[in-house]
């Protein structure tokens, strides 16, 4: 079960007219694509799309699933939308909440374990072996967690665990975290667990994972394991985050294997675009550029996603350019994330120390044009 219905105001107008997961990533990437790859490489075949906020391109970018070869005949991507009950529209009130109401999707599959996902986490895994961790400790629950940064931890639910792994206490977002273990959203539930967390609980408020289920059951006595995971993982949550996950791979070459197909490959849908075109004038450093773009100024250390412009003796330097852009000529950016569908005018100037998010609405507040 993938979550991705959650607005993510996090990251600004980004998302303001699609979901998390599908914000551009790495130029050519969507974030879903990670998630999507890791599910195709685990030879997980049943898989439930909790979709609420903005889905529709979200949902017409996966499509059938056939770029991630998960359009199974029997099984495959159901996309789960809110839908009305009687005389109730069935909005999610959270993480928990969204995932019983499509228990019944749930318990029509016949599972025995339920693995339960972010659709916008930078990682690659195979759960095979978190279910590996699951089944060996007999856990009713079993949490994939991450060492993340003493600065980035009141971000996350922060675990205390024992020599064994068994969780001990639970934290979600401390203000002073205990320690530097970081829940990464991602759950294993036996099927028994679940339906009776679900169903027998006279806590009627259990709405979400972090804030409400995992202190419970942790009152309750339920074996709940952590699965550490000490690879490469971002929760792309916020307009730093997204800048700096960019930066990390375009610092190192062969971030998460992207270049390899060989172990556990990460997919993306093809656009079907014509391929990027550096024109002579242009200079291009340690940058990635995608399909359809067409670069006549100067890129350095710099993410340019598909169908974006940059005009003749423009300068993009340690910056994120998302889709469908338009760099004007005489233009100079630094350290920025330029949104979707933004047109920068000619002669335009922003250079920042700390990394700056341009929309078409804020152009003239972070930038100026040179007249």
């Amino acid at each position: 079960m993938i979550l991705v219905g959650g607005r993510g105001t996090r990251l600004g107008d980004i998302t303001k007219k699609i979901a998390k997961p599908a914000v551009s990533f790495g130029a050519k990437y969507r974030l879903i694509d990670f998630t999507l790859s890791n599910i195709s490489n685990s030879n997980i075949s049943k898989v439930g799309i909790v979709t609420q906020y903005e889905p529709f391109e979200l949902m017409n970018y996966i499509g059938s699933g056939a770029s991630w070869d998960l359009d199974y005949i029997d099984g495959g991507i159901k996309f789960l939308t809110p839908y009305s009950q009687h005389e109730n529209i069935l909005w999610q009130n959270g993480t928990a909440h969204a995932i019983k109401q499509y228990y019944r999707f749930i318990t029509d599959q016949k599972p025995e374990y339920v693995l339960i996902l972010s659709g916008d986490h930078i990682y690659k895994t195979d759960y095979n072996e978190m279910l590996k961790t699951h089944i060996d400790n007999s856990a009713d629950i079993t949490i994939a967690a991450t060492s993340v940064s003493v600065s980035e931890a009141s971000r996350f639910g922060i675990l205390e665990i024992n020599e064994t792994n068994r969780l001990i206490g639970f934290e979600e977002k401390p203000i002073e975290p205990k320690t530097n273990l970081a829940s990464m959203g991602i759950y294993i539930f036996s099927l028994k667990a679940l339906e009776t967390i679900f169903f027998s609980s006279t806590d009627e408020d259990l709405f979400d994972f972090g804030k409400d289920i995992i202190p419970y059951c942790l009152n309750k006595d339920y074996k709940i394991t952590a699965h550490i995971f000490n690879d490469y993982w971002k929760d792309v949550g916020t307009v730093e985050s997204l800048y700096q996950a960019n930066m990390d791979l375009l610092e190192d070459p062969a971030f998460l294997g992207l270049n390899s197909s060989r172990h556990l490959p990460v997919y993306s849908k093809s656009l079907n675009l014509p391929p990027h075109t550096v024109l002579q004038t242009a200079k291009t450093v340690q940058s990635v550029i995608a399909d359809g773009s067409v670069i006549a100024g100067s890129v350095i250390h710099s993410s340019i996603a598909y169908q974006v412009s940059i005009g003749f003796d423009s300068l993009v330097e340690d910056s994120v350019i998302l889709p469908n852009a338009s760099i004007g000529n005489n233009v100079i950016l630094k350290k920025v994330i330029v949104n979707n569908d933004v047109a920068i005018p000619d002669g335009y100037i922003s250079e920042n120390k700390e990394v700056t998010l341009i929309t078409q609405d804020n152009l003239f507040e972070v930038g100026v044009v040179n007249e």
